[in-house]
């Protein structure tokens, strides 16, 4: 009687037990998924806010009475506070973690962009850096949140990601093509400043993962990370490129097509929209492609295809030539930026975060000089044709790049045994 006993508490202790594991995983889950949720919706409209530049160039141009370089210095001024944005965000998300600095981004381009529809030349670029200055807070602290609570499947789930953030600049074309036609451009910014303050409200309302505020613990991760690798530098050169030829491209084609094709009416106006829906549908694809296919194997096919098809665009004489040739780029470059930001991950743990403020700043510095260079060398040889071989030439050198032998897992390995 007494063993029977014992048998019935100890059963039911174990099964206890195991329904409070339940609750917790079941808890943790739940977590996952409204931090996912959180990082999606912040990224739709950072990336309205990422290429709101592209199409609302030609009509900033003609108001400020900018040439090409100058226009240039719009993306230069962006993406320089962009950068200063990055570097901040690693000592937000090590202090505080991810939350507040996607908070904080938001409110800031929110305060960037109301000011501009009244803003001449000099204080709008001001307002550029600012609002520059909170995407930097926001995208790599969004992307770094995605991948920490989805260590299985990142590539995937950094898909994901950036397919919302694709649904923003999809979008912001089409919104600025309307806005303009009606001449109402400034109620445009007006929404998009009140559509972000929003969101940080409900963003400042959640918990976020603890494990990055811990100061010591990053630091020994970061000690742990071998800065001297040769993958180090070819990170730094993917993210330099990729981001400084993704925005060049998308900054640009709307001048593109405005000039090179006598096209009547405001299609032009529209065309980004080709290369940003490509870039939606093509990481939509990537999702599900990675499942049946090496991250790698992805990585190298679309770089291919966006040579190709800048190739297209730089020889192409119509409006529908430009329409595909940049949708054929937009589709190859789609799984390149979400994969770097995989390897990252993949190959340096829980370095990542150290190394990854390193290469968002690079890539910032990228997203400046590229778009800046197209516009010098449209001004310098009187060719905006001339200009966009830029992208060409770093979709070139990224393939080249994804072309060698990256032996994955050996970087923390190699960490660890040191």
């Amino acid at each position: 009687m007494a063993v029977a006993g014992r048998s019935f508490w100890v059963s039911r202790f174990t099964f206890s037990k195991g329904r409070a594991r339940f609750r917790v995983a079941k808890a943790e889950e739940a977590s996952r998924r409204s931090q996912t949720l959180a990082a999606h919706a912040a990224f739709v409209p950072t990336g309205v806010m990422t290429v709101l530049l592209g199409p609302l160039l030609p009509t900033l141009a003609a108001q400020w009475g900018l040439n090409d370089t100058q226009s240039g210095y719009l993306f230069a001024a962006q993406f320089a506070g962009s950068l200063v944005g990055v570097s901040v965000s690693g000592a937000l998300v090590r202090r505080f973690g991810y939350g507040l600095s996607m908070v904080a981004g938001l409110v800031i381009m929110s305060a960037g962009v109301v000011m501009m529809p009244l803003s001449p030349w000099h204080v709008g670029l001001a307002l550029v850096l600012a609002y520059g200055f909170g995407l930097g807070l926001v995208i790599p602290a969004a992307n770094l949140l995605v991948a920490e609570v989805h260590p299985e499947g990142r590539g995937a789930a950094l898909n994901l990601l950036n397919f919302s953030w694709s649904v923003g600049a999809v979008s912001c074309p089409f919104l600025v093509g309307a806005f303009i036609r009606t001449h109402h451009i400034a109620l445009l910014m007006y929404l998009l400043a009140a559509v972000m303050l929003l969101l940080s409200i409900a963003i400042a309302s959640m918990r976020f993962p603890t494990r990055m505020n811990e100061g010591a613990e990053n630091e020994v991760a970061a000690s742990r990370v071998p800065w001297r690798n040769r993958y180090i530098v070819i990170l730094v050169l993917l993210f330099y490129l990729y981001v400084g030829a993704e925005n060049a491209v998308g900054g640009w084609v709307a001048s593109y097509a405005k000039r090179m094709i006598a096209h009547p009416g405001q299609f032009w106006v529209m065309v980004p929209s080709f290369f940003y829906g490509a870039l939606l549908v093509g990481r939509g694809l990537a999702s599900v492609i990675l499942r049946r296919m090496e991250e790698l194997t992805l990585a190298r096919a679309g770089l291919l295809a966006s040579t190709l098809g800048m190739v297209a665009l730089l020889t192409s004489g119509s409006m529908t030539g430009v329409v595909l040739s940049v949708t054929v780029v937009g589709l190859g470059f789609a799984a390149v930026y979400p994969i770097t930001i995989s390897m990252l991950s993949h190959k340096f743990g829980s370095g990542a975060s150290a190394v990854g403020s390193l290469m968002f700043s690079v890539a910032n510095v990228g997203g400046a000089s590229l778009p800046w260079l197209v516009g010098y060398g449209s001004t310098r040889f009187d060719s905006l044709k001339v200009g966009l071989a830029v992208p060409l030439v770093a979709g070139i050198l990224m393939l080249v790049l994804y072309s060698g032998d990256w032996k994955l897992g050996v970087v923390e390995a190699t960490a660890a045994a040191a």
